[in-house]
């Protein structure tokens, strides 16, 4: 009787839940997108549709946004963001290879692991808008398509304490019996770097520089607001708002931020090729 009755129970069709649905995350993605576009939407068509000084209307609708872009022209996004990734890729090579000699110099020599701590610290607490007014009077004012000293002292300073905290994390996290088996057959500190740390802590460095792209990135913006130039992004969002284009505003913003997202995936790519193991693939 039992038997039947577990029978007719499994042949009874199940309903299915929510729970059961397991989408790709490239099509999770894709809608989170297309609901954003469609909330966007709605509001600039609706509660933000006021047209204020100067007959602009604040937040213009998707279609505005595009056919803005394609009237400004492809040159126009080449020439001014060309200028700021090569500030920002300027200032990541600085700022990460500063990070990464001093956290391995703190495995070195751990007597110098509060200092560089709290040169890190100091880094980031240091309010950026107040740095960069200083830099202008410091630096000086670069030639026209030139990259700019002050935005790459900000690229470098904003992908800094991330990345020094990242790798002392990774290396701190090597196997303690590996560790010893290197100083039991004489190795020196450097030999326990090389060997073991490195290799452990390779995780923790790819992602801390994987974070550092889209704020190496937006620390070049900000430095050209005070850099006193005149091609790049942040020039570009300048005149556009004195211009009161609010379309052309809303089009440099969204390509930065797909441009710093590009980087950051590309980066990951990178990161899953050398470190299969850091994202759960095995080669």
């Amino acid at each position: 009787m039992t038997t039947d009755l577990s029978a007719t129970e499994a042949a009874k069709p199940r309903t299915i839940q929510w729970e059961d649905i397991k989408l790709p995350a490239w099509v999770s993605g894709l809608i989170g997108i297309v609901g954003i576009i469609a909330v966007w939407w709605i509001l600039a068509a609706t509660v933000f549709s006021n047209v204020g000084p100067g007959g602009v209307q604040a937040i213009p609708t998707p279609p505005q946004v595009l056919i803005e872009f394609f009237n400004t022209g492809w040159e126009f996004y080449v020439r001014n963001f060309g200028v700021t990734l090569a500030e920002a890729g300027i200032g990541y090579l600085w700022g990460n290879g500063l990070a990464l000699t001093l956290s391995a110099l703190v495995l070195i020599v751990p007597r110098l692991e509060g200092v560089v701590m709290q040169i890190a610290i100091i880094t980031y607490c240091i309010p950026i808008v107040a740095l960069g007014l200083l830099l202008t009077v410091i630096v000086p004012i670069p030639t026209s398509g030139q990259p700019s000293t002050t935005a790459i002292f900000l690229a470098a300073l904003s992908c800094f304490f991330t990345t020094v905290v990242g790798a002392l994390l990774g290396l701190k996290a090597a196997d303690k019996a590996s560790l010893d088996l290197i100083t039991v057959y004489g190795g020196s500190r450097l030999t326990q770097l090389r060997k073991v740390r490195l290799i452990a802590s390779l995780p923790s460095i790819l992602n801390a520089l994987q974070i550092a792209v889209p704020a190496a990135f937006l620390g070049a913006v900000l430095g050209e607001f005070f850099g006193k130039i005149t091609v790049g992004v942040g020039p570009a969002m300048i005149a556009a708002q004195q211009a009161l284009n609010s379309a052309r505003v809303w089009d440099i913003a969204l390509v930065s931020g797909a441009v710093a997202l590009l980087g950051y995936g590309l980066l990951g790519l990178v990161a899953r090729a050398i470190a299969p193991w850091s994202k759960g693939v095995s080669k």
